[in-house]
């Protein structure tokens, strides 16, 4: 009876056990192509490019050789708060494109000072940008430079993810890993070979599916995440075990349940 429960014991722990395939990036998985350490990855060549949404919040800024004509088209102390972009942050911190930049409505259009609305929802950044400056040019001589770019990143973690909801990356390119790193990683026990991209594009949305083990992911189109994209990431069924919530927690549980039952065990055989 006691090899019996302890041929039960090892089995469990077996099971239990997480395969470091399961939980390692960037794995040479693929048969037909494999790719060295220091091996150069070229990016894959993507034909999609971001088109402004409803609801996405866009920066936009004027300069010209007088800084006094252009001041009017510009929110007040809108200047004093430059410098929003070059770090990474979450959704849960301090945003302050959320009150400063321009919101697109949800006819598509950006109100701005003195030019009124201006309809950019559908164009790419650089197309917004051209419309934008017809229509200050419209008030001066000379021509006026303008700035107009998302107002960072913005994207939503779900699933097995340590910190889910929004998130925000303050860069205008970032990676799947960025938005990793960025969402404090996933948990023990996120299908890491399951990761679903839920992206918008102009005609609709799609789901995609990644596997972050697989190495190949470099040269993968989706390598790059997109504005608005929504990751989602899968539990193991090993969550099924138990009711702790990481995986130690519940082998040791097991574990005692089962030395447990090994003493009471012992005692009735050793009393007969």
């Amino acid at each position: 009876m006691k090899n019996l429960l302890f041929l039960f014991l090892i089995i469990l722990f077996a099971s239990g056990c997480i395969s470091n395939k399961r939980i390692t990036y960037l794995q040479n998985l693929s048969e037909d192509q494999q790719i060295n350490l220091d091996e150069f990855i070229p990016y894959a060549q993507v034909d999609y490019e971001y088109v402004l949404q409803p609801y996405d919040m866009v920066e936009i800024d004027f300069a010209s050789s007088d800084e006094e004509l252009t001041e009017a088209f510009t929110f007040q102390n809108s200047r004093r708060m430059g410098g929003f972009g070059g770090g990474a942050g979450s959704g849960g911190g301090s945003d302050p494109l959320y009150f400063m930049g321009y919101p697109i409505d949800k006819n598509g259009e950006v109100e701005v000072p003195k030019l009124g609305k201006i309809k950019i929802a559908g164009l790419t950044e650089e197309e917004a940008k051209v419309k934008v400056q017809q229509e200050i040019n419209k008030f001066f001589k000379e021509d006026v430079f303008v700035k107009l770019r998302i107002a960072g990143i913005r994207y939503t973690t779900l699933g097995e993810f340590n910190s889910v909801g929004v998130q925000v990356i303050f860069k205008n390119r970032a990676t799947i890993f960025d938005a990793l790193a960025n969402s404090g990683e996933t948990t023990l026990l996120g299908k890491k070979n399951k990761l679903f991209i839920i992206r918008q594009y102009d005609q609709g949305v799609k789901i995609h599916q990644i596997n972050l083990n697989d190495r190949a992911l470099l040269a993968s189109p989706f390598y790059f995440i997109q504005p608005n994209d929504i990751l989602y990431m899968e539990p193991m069924k090993i969550r099924q075990i138990g009711t702790a919530d990481n995986l130690t927690a519940s082998l040791a549980l097991f574990g005692g349940l089962l030395a447990s039952g090994l003493l009471i065990l012992n005692l009735f055989v050793g009393g007969n």
